[in-house]
């Protein structure tokens, strides 16, 4: 949010128009909501892909010798010789390919989102520049100069300035954008940043960021309510699942059981739509944990675990920022909380005498369904019947709470058969079963290869296959696929 405000005040100091400056505020506020979509493919090769970024936060992105020696560094900490050889030699020859791959698709998928947010069209244009840069060495298609939008050009310059200028010193700041000048940045902008810097960057230091980014906000101030506000959520689940192919759909999933469980206990209306909209968010503070331990397929170590357990604290945090979504936190921040108090992270006792927060119950228990009858990466899916067996184990014991768990059993066909299970699109944007059964192996993650040895065929046909279903559905990469499957939920 820092560097939304740095944003700002370059675009006004550089007299830019205002809708350039407007665009400027929301691209840098959106610049990363692609991130999620390639998060499993970066930590394949990294391990930890929170931690590379971070790594890489302030190097200089148009310069691919201090990209590379830092990415190299990364991927060889803690590396035999051997190991690390190995590790430079597979960079080298496939750098370019991975890096064009990756961000082509944390771009294509950013685009997807925005537009179903309703930005304006400048918003959306700006964002499919982020990785690129002023001399031409920037991903994925190596736009230069003013080939790149000025508002994006001024985000580029922003954002590696406040993080410089945080992490390390505002001096050290002004000297980047003075040395990159020309060549990372608009040198136009990057001489503003000279001049000013040491006064934006004071004046950074000294307000609250938060407050500050919504008292700039461009005018008319746009508030989402009822639809729109679950379109707007609906977004944020899917950005949220993107994160994990063994999330897929997952938030969707959730939010749709629990809230025909919460009907069937005779909640009213309005209850019912706060438990669906704290559903679909509830697993916010999944993004601050890395895919190294979220799709590791062997079981965790105590302290990966204690890392999982901070996500519901994250989730807390991140939603009691805003008081429009205030009345999601109690259920969202509490949905690992368990009536014996076994849960996470506060460890308080659930839902016991009936209180208000019985409707954490419900989403506890729908959690743990949807999750159990997902695969995972260390496991594959439970068949229906053995999750539902399993969770009325738990409610037996006390860890569930039994209304609530009986209630989400009910809504997912398992009330001897009153009630049909919660259907499923199949065949949505004209693929045929065998492109679907392709599409959701591809959106979990699965390689050409293994998809093929899933579904008994070559693996050029299964290619094929791929390549039909990107053509079908306009996409050009795994991540944006994945999501236009959550969207049409063939993937849940």
């Amino acid at each position: 949010m820092r560097s939304c405000l740095l944003a700002v005040w370059i675009a006004e100091a550089a007299g830019c128009a205002r809708e350039v400056r407007d665009t400027a505020y929301w691209v840098a506020l959106l610049r990363y909501v692609g991130c999620t979509g390639h998060a499993h493919e970066v930590a394949t090769v990294f391990g930890d892909e929170i931690a590379i970024r971070a790594q890489t936060l302030v190097h200089d992105a148009g310069n691919p010798a201090e990209v590379m020696h830092d990415v190299v560094v990364f991927a060889t900490a803690g590396r035999s010789k051997e190991e690390a050889e190995q590790i430079v030699q597979m960079i080298q020859k496939t750098a370019h390919e991975w890096a064009v791959h990756n961000f082509k698709s944390g771009c294509e998928v950013a685009d997807m989102l925005v537009q179903r947010l309703e930005f304006a069209p400048a918003v959306r244009e700006a964002l499919r520049f982020t990785f690129e840069r002023w001399n031409g060495n920037g991903f994925p298609v190596h736009a230069k100069g003013d080939a790149i939008p000025l508002a994006m050009r001024v985000v580029h310059l922003s954002h590696d300035m406040e993080a410089i200028g945080r992490l390390f010193s505002p001096e050290r700041a002004i000297e980047a954008a003075r040395s990159r000048r020309d060549q990372t940045y608009d040198p136009a902008l990057a001489d503003l940043f000279v001049q000013h810097g040491a006064t934006w960057l004071a004046k950074l230091a000294s307000i609250e960021p938060w407050d500050s980014v919504l008292a700039l906000e461009p005018e008319p101030h746009r508030m989402l309510e009822g639809e729109a506000l679950d379109r707007a959520l609906n977004v944020a689940a899917d950005f949220i699942d993107l994160k994990s192919p063994y999330m897929g759909g997952h938030s969707r999933r959730c939010a749709e059981l629990c809230a025909e469980a919460a009907r069937r206990l005779g909640y009213p209306g309005d209850a019912v739509t706060t438990l669906r909209r704290a559903a679909l968010v509830h697993d916010f503070g999944t993004t601050g944990v890395s895919n190294s331990i979220l799709d590791k397929r062997g079981p965790l170590t105590r302290a990966e675990f204690d890392r999982v357990e901070l996500h519901t604290m994250l989730t807390e945090q991140m939603l009691r920022r805003s008081p429009a979504l205030a009345d999601l936190n109690p259920a969202a921040a509490a949905h690992h909380e368990k009536c014996d108090g076994s849960g996470y992270h506060k460890r308080t006792r659930a839902g016991q005498g009936g209180g208000g927060d019985h409707a954490s119950c419900v989403l506890a228990a729908t959690e743990i369904y949807v999750g159990m009858t997902t695969d995972r990466a260390d496991r594959a899916a439970f068949a229906a019947a053995d999750a539902a067996k399993e969770l009325r184990r738990l409610a037996s014991e006390g860890v569930l709470e039994p209304r609530a768990t009986e209630a989400v059993l009910s809504a997912a066909g398992h009330d001897n058969g009153s009630a049909p299970p919660l259907s499923r699109a199949q065949n949505p944007g004209g693929l045929s079963r065998r492109e679907v059964d392709v599409l959701r192996l591809a959106s979990r993650g699965f390689t050409t290869q293994e998809i093929a040895d899933r579904l008994f065929i070559a693996p050029k046909t299964a290619d094929h296959h791929i390549q039909h279903i990107y053509n079908k559905i306009n996409v050009s990469t795994r991540a944006a696929a994945a999501l236009w499957a959550m969207q049409n939920a063939i993937v849940q």
